[in-house]
C-alpha cells in the first residue's frame, strides 16, 4: 500500500528528529519562529540572539542527519535572524553547502505599521547536504516567458536568435583554445558549416570591439546541428558584419534558471495565504506562507521527493505537497511536525475549538486529503 502523501506527528520536533531513519528526507522546508525581541526575551540584543540559535542548532543539526546526501533544505527567515542562521548553516552545512539566498516579497505593499523602511521581502536560504551529489535543480517552466522567443518558423515553432559566440570574456582563445575556429556562413541562405562552401564567407567569433572570442558549440556540434544555426549580417560597433546564431526553441517542458528575487505575483503573499487557508478552515493563523513559495521550492526537487516540515506551522508544505502531486502526478510525499503550542484565547482558532497550533495543522492536513486526495495519517512520536 502506497505511503500516504500526507503524515502528520504532534511533538517536540527535536525528540522527533533524533527517531526518524538518516538519510530517509530529500527535502526539508521550515519557517521557524522569527526572533521578535518577544519569544526569546533576554536582557541584551545579543542574549536574544544567542538564545534563537542556541534553539535552532541542534534541530538543524538533527536535519542534516536525516538528509540524504542528495538532498536540500529551504529556511524561510527574516531581517532579525538571516544574519546569524547565515553563519549557523555554514557551521552545519558548510559553507560550500550553500546554494542561495533567495528573497521573497510576501508583502509588495510592506509593512506599514512603525517606523523606518515599509518591509515587503524575507529570506529563503538553501543549503544542499552534500553540493556535489544535490539533485537540486534551480530552474521552472513557470519562469519561461514565450514573449522572450518572437520569432516563429514555418511548423509554427517558436524561437529566438543567440549568438553562437560566447559572450563571457572569461571564455577566450587562451582559455578555450579548441573552441576557437572558423567556420563558414551565406548571410543570404543562412546555412552555416564548418568546412568552405560556394558562397560561403569565413566566420570567426570576435567580440564587439574585435578581439578575438570563442565559439559556445564545438566544431562536431555544429555539423550535428546544422538547422539549428543560422548565419546573418548585423551592424555591430564597427560596422556591419556576418555572424552566426543558434535558433534557441521554445519547447514543452522548456525550463530558466530560477531567479533570487521571487515575487509575490508569482509564489503568492501572505494575504493570498491567508486565503487559502480561510478557504479551508477559517482565519485561523495569522501568518501562513502561500503553497505557491512551496510549491516552487517542491519543483526543484524530484517528483517523488520525500519532504520534512518540522515547524509545520499551519502545515502549508503539506497542502503545497498534495496540491504538486495533484497537479503533475508525482509522488511527493510529507511528514509534517508541529508542537502543541496553546493557540491564544480569544483568537480565531481558539474560537474554532482549535485548542493548540498542532490542532491547526491536523485539520488542515484532514482537509486537503478530503478536497484533494492523496489521504493523511497521524503517527505517534517515535
Amino acid at each position: 500500500m502506497a505511503r500516504p502523501w500526507n503524515v502528520f506527528v504532534e511533538g517536540d520536533n527535536l525528540d522527533v528528529l533524533t527517531t526518524l531513519p538518516a538519510a530517509s528526507v530529500d527535502l526539508v522546508y521550515i519557517d521557524p519562529p522569527y526572533n521578535t525581541g518577544n519569544e526569546f526575551a533576554y536582557r541584551d540584543r545579543y542574549g536574544q540572539h544567542d538564545a534563537w540559535v542556541a534553539m535552532m542548532r541542534p534541530r538543524l543539526v538533527a536535519a542534516r542527519e536525516v538528509m540524504r546526501g542528495t538532498g536540500a533544505i529551504f529556511v524561510s527567515i527574516d531581517d532579525n535572524e538571516v544574519a546569524h542562521l547565515r553563519l549557523l548553516m555554514d557551521e552545519v552545512f558548510g559553507e560550500t553547502g550553500f546554494l542561495a539566498q533567495v528573497v521573497v516579497n510576501l508583502n509588495p505593499k510592506g509593512r506599514q505599521l512603525g517606523g523606518g523602511f515599509a518591509t515587503s521581502h524575507e529570506y529563503l536560504l538553501v543549503y544542499a547536504r552534500d553540493a556535489a551529489r544535490c539533485v537540486l535543480d534551480a530552474s521552472s517552466t513557470e519562469t519561461v516567458d514565450p514573449r522572450d522567443f518572437p520569432l516563429t518558423a514555418p511548423d509554427g515553432r517558436r524561437y529566438r536568435h543567440l549568438p553562437l559566440r560566447n559572450t563571457n570574456k572569461k571564455f577566450n582563445p587562451t582559455t578555450a583554445r579548441t573552441l576557437h575556429f572558423p567556420v563558414y556562413g551565406d548571410p543570404d541562405s543562412g546555412r552555416v558549416a564548418t568546412a568552405p562552401f560556394a558562397g560561403g564567407l569565413e566566420v570567426r567569433p570576435v567580440f564587439g570591439d574585435g578581439t578575438p572570442a570563442v565559439w559556445r558549440w564545438s566544431a562536431p556540434r555544429i555539423d550535428e546541428r546544422p538547422d539549428d544555426l543560422v548565419c546573418r549580417r548585423v551592424n555591430g560597433r564597427l560596422g556591419e558584419r556576418v555572424d552566426v546564431y543558434q535558433r534557441d526553441w521554445l519547447h514543452e517542458g522548456r525550463r530558466k534558471k530560477l531567479p533570487t528575487i521571487w515575487p509575490a505575483a508569482e509564489v503568492g503573499s501572505t494575504d493570498t495565504a491567508v486565503a487559502e487557508l480561510k478557504e479551508l478552515l477559517g482565519h485561523v493563523f495569522e501568518s501562513p506562507k502561500p503553497t505557491g513559495l512551496i510549491r516552487r521550492i517542491l519543483h526543484t526537487m524530484p517528483p517523488d521527493a520525500a519532504v520534512l516540515d518540522f515547524f509545520a506551522g499551519s502545515g502549508t508544505t503539506g497542502h503545497a505537497v498534495a496540491l504538486a502531486n495533484a497537479e503533475d502526478g508525482g509522488t511527493r510525499t510529507c511528514l509534517s511536525v508541529n508542537c502543541a503550542e496553546p493557540t491564544r484565547p480569544g483568537s480565531n482558532a481558539h474560537a474554532a475549538g482549535l485548542a493548540t497550533v498542532a490542532d491547526i495543522t491536523r485539520a488542515r492536513l484532514r482537509a486537503v486529503a478530503e478536497r484533494v486526495g492523496g489521504g493523511f495519517e497521524e503517527w505517534p512520536v517515535g
